[in-house]
């Protein structure tokens, strides 16, 4: 309604306060009831699900709206396919979704924890501390979930700038917009089950570097078929890590404590696009496009490096009571 109706700049503001709102409530809580429904064994294969229908409805929803506003306006056609889509979600939500605390529990009285800091009854400061600084895998994790933002703020905010720039055209700058997430979005449905075969930190690792590869070809490219070659291979590392980051989380936070993980995780994970819109901009205009570029896909293979060292390779193994 806001957007609909908004008169003033300030009344989009506070539809995108309300939005985030939605948001944070919204899928951290879809994130955590899969998370307490699929069980440790296929955690991997549940995160990659949940993070491809997300991002595949953004990018259909971006093409429907897309059409629906060059056909019939701004405000408000694109809009009430958003008022629908919230009206089959609540009503979905209202007659089929069950809670699923009892499943977390019943997982809680079987944990075994992995190392010390991992047993029960933390309090959210020891929580906040633990996901964020001192335990080494969460805290791998929460950097390179935030990095990962970082360097996706970026495509957003200034690729379309790099590109028309070098004079391509608002057709092929579409294209480039679309395969990047295109690509992201289904390729989560390989990686998250596949994280849960061969494990998370040769996901996380990999998709990081090759992340930071992509972004290199991209500050160094100045045509169309190396900057496609480019976001293909950006698409491609981000969906090998961001369903196995939530799973890695998921690994390591006890069962009683892990919706807290989860939450204080995406803080910096999501807080990376507010971190990467502002740092590329600074310096975008201190340096160029082709600097900013090249100075996160440094801070993002440095995050891989990161996570090689610090996560440890065995997190993702299904653990039991002894005997």
């Amino acid at each position: 309604m806001l957007l609909i109706f908004g008169p003033t700049w300030g009344w989009i503001v506070a539809a995108n306060v309300v939005l985030g709102i939605s948001q944070g409530m919204t899928w951290s809580t879809t994130v955590m009831m899969k998370m307490d429904l699929v069980g440790p064994e296929r955690r991997g294969l549940a995160m990659g699900l949940n993070e491809a229908a997300g991002y595949l409805g953004v990018a259909g929803t971006a093409l429907a709206t897309g059409y629906i506003a060059s056909a019939y306006g701004l405000r408000p056609g694109p809009f009430l396919l958003g008022a629908a889509f919230i009206a089959v979600g609540l009503g979905l939500s209202v007659l089929t979704i069950r809670e699923t605390h009892h499943h977390s529990k019943a997982e809680a009285a079987l944990h075994v924890p992995a190392h010390a800091d991992s047993h029960a009854g933390l309090s959210n400061r020891e929580v906040f501390t633990l996901t964020s600084f001192r335990d080494k895998s969460l805290s791998s994790v929460s950097q390179a979930g935030m990095v990962n933002n970082l360097n996706d703020g970026l495509a957003w905010g200034l690729f379309p700038v790099l590109f028309a720039a070098a004079g391509l055209s608002i057709e092929r700058i579409g294209v480039l917009a679309a395969v990047y997430p295109a690509v992201w979005g289904a390729g989560q449905l390989i990686t998250g089950a596949l994280s849960d075969r061969i494990g998370r930190k040769p996901l996380i690792t990999g998709g990081m570097l090759v992340q930071a590869l992509a972004l290199g070809m991209i500050a160094a490219g100045h045509d169309f078929g190396t900057w496609l070659a480019a976001v293909i291979l950006l698409g491609a590392g981000t969906a090998m890590v961001y369903p196995t980051l939530l799973a890695a989380i998921g690994d390591v936070a006890h069962p009683e404590w892990r919706a807290r993980s989860v939450g204080i995780y995406r803080l910096w994970r999501d807080g990376g696009f507010a971190v990467g819109a502002l740092l590329s901009g600074l310096i975008a205009d201190a340096y160029g496009i082709p600097a900013a570029v090249a100075v996160v896909a440094g801070l993002t293979a440095l995050s891989g490096i990161i996570v090689a060292a610090r996560l440890r390779p065995t997190d993702h193994i299904t653990r039991h009571p002894a005997g």
